[in-house]
């Protein structure tokens, strides 16, 4: 072994902070542009012929596509989007059913915590499925069928405030 090489047929390095250097191509200079013909990156920099983007201080505008008419002015608008809009994370009767016992309080946070809704919003009750649970819900709101299907099987369905 001769300067932290061996000898014998492989020509492996020892490993240690002498022998360490970066992969071949990993280190390069900075490109300077705008020095000279004789470096690549004279007269143009790299910037092409004129227009805005061979200017300094040139920004494009978010959205702008070189003057052709822009994807957000093409795409043709329909309808209101009502900004007061309250989001309702939904959640149906089947599912309270499977997931709770007889006599148990189901409240958002109980919900939040079993993993059935993960949103920290309002949570809304709706009647897909049946229900034959004496079951306590409380929740932000109800649809009509819901709160009829909860009280036909004994339990309460209890709206809280927020709504």
């Amino acid at each position: 072994m001769i300067g932290g090489r061996v000898l014998s047929g492989t020509r492996r390095c020892k490993m240690d902070q002498s022998t360490l250097k970066p992969s071949p191509g990993s280190k390069h200079s900075k490109k300077r542009v705008g020095r000279g013909h004789g470096t690549g990156q004279g007269a143009q920099a790299g910037r092409g012929h004129k227009g805005a983007q061979s200017r300094s201080g040139y920004k494009f505008k978010r959205g702008f596509e070189g003057g052709q008419m822009p994807l957000h002015r093409r795409v043709p608008k329909r309808g209101f989007h009502n900004p007061f809009r309250t989001e309702y994370a939904v959640v149906n009767l089947d599912t309270i059913a499977e997931r709770f016992d007889t006599g148990t309080v189901v409240t958002p946070e109980l919900l939040r915590e079993r993993g059935v809704v993960r949103s920290g919003g309002q949570i809304k009750v709706l009647a897909r499925g049946d229900i034959a649970k004496k079951l306590t819900v409380r929740a932000h709101k109800f649809s009509g069928k819901a709160a009829e299907k909860i009280a036909a099987a004994g339990g309460a369905a209890e709206t809280i405030g927020g709504a």
